[in-house]
């Protein structure tokens, strides 16, 4: 069996079975279970399965991001409200972290040409980032997801490692008061999760919209989250939830 023939078989078995160990694979297919770690680590590299503990599970059912541009209009006028108001937490020489969300271009796109370190997975902060002389920016690298414009990935994921924040930006998909905090798809899960574990403060940019939403993968529980920037139409019943909690909540 050719190396891309085997490929090709890992992923049919671990779409068809949700998850698969290395020792059957390597049975299956025939070669050590060396080879098949290095197999399932570059189909992962490539975005065709994840790797778990001893194995591999699918992502053949995830939910596809919302493109970019979409995600650019809807609830504009909360996004770029939430986005002022957080740019009015950085301090000159902070070093922060930006996702690869909409909010967080609009922060980039309202934020001050202050001294700073800029650190972000998103194509379209770079560059909005660009022109301002006395911001560094900082790219990850990584697997490019078309559909946000956003670097993932295991190289993605560990380029964080290199470095700490005062304070990470991010948003998500879902926000569930039980459940908490949920993306898309693992990829961004994933990346958004070792965002959080590299910083001081975690500030969660979320709509709304967003709140009593659990979508496909689990990012972080609520106890994750210092604070939450929203909008005005969030249910008063549901922010004095998460005060509870002692995260501080800003309404914009």
């Amino acid at each position: 069996m050719l190396v891309a023939e085997r490929y090709d078989y890992i992923v049919q078995l671990v779409n068809e079975r949700g998850s698969i160990r290395v020792t059957e694979l390597s049975e299956l297919c025939q070669v050590t279970e060396e080879t098949i770690r290095r197999d399932l680590d570059r189909l992962e590299q490539v975005g065709r399965l994840r790797r778990s503990h001893g194995g591999a599970v699918s992502v053949k059912d995830q939910q596809p991001e919302t493109p970019f541009f979409e995600r650019e209009v809807a609830y504009a006028d909360e996004k770029r409200r939430i986005a002022e108001a957080a740019v009015k937490l950085i301090k000159p020489q902070d070093r922060i972290l930006l996702d690869a969300s909409s909010t967080a271009w609009y922060m980039a796109a309202s934020m001050p040409d202050i001294p700073l370190t800029v650190l972000t997975n998103s194509i379209k902060v770079a560059l909005e980032l660009s022109g301002k002389e006395k911001i560094e920016v900082i790219s990850t690298g990584g697997i490019l997801a078309s559909r946000s414009l956003s670097y993932v990935g295991p190289l993605a994921e560990r380029s964080l490692d290199a470095y700490h924040v005062d304070k990470v930006f991010f948003s998500c998909k879902g926000v569930h008061l039980d459940r908490g905090v949920s993306e898309s798809n693992e990829l961004q899960a994933r990346i958004k999760y070792r965002m959080i574990g590299m910083a001081d403060e975690i500030v969660l940019l979320a709509d709304s919209s967003k709140f009593g939403v659990q979508a496909f993968t689990h990012v972080a529980d609520l106890a994750d989250i210092d604070r939450i920037i929203t909008d005005k139409a969030l249910e008063s019943s549901i922010r004095e939830r998460l005060q509870e909690r002692n995260i501080e909540v800003t309404i914009v």
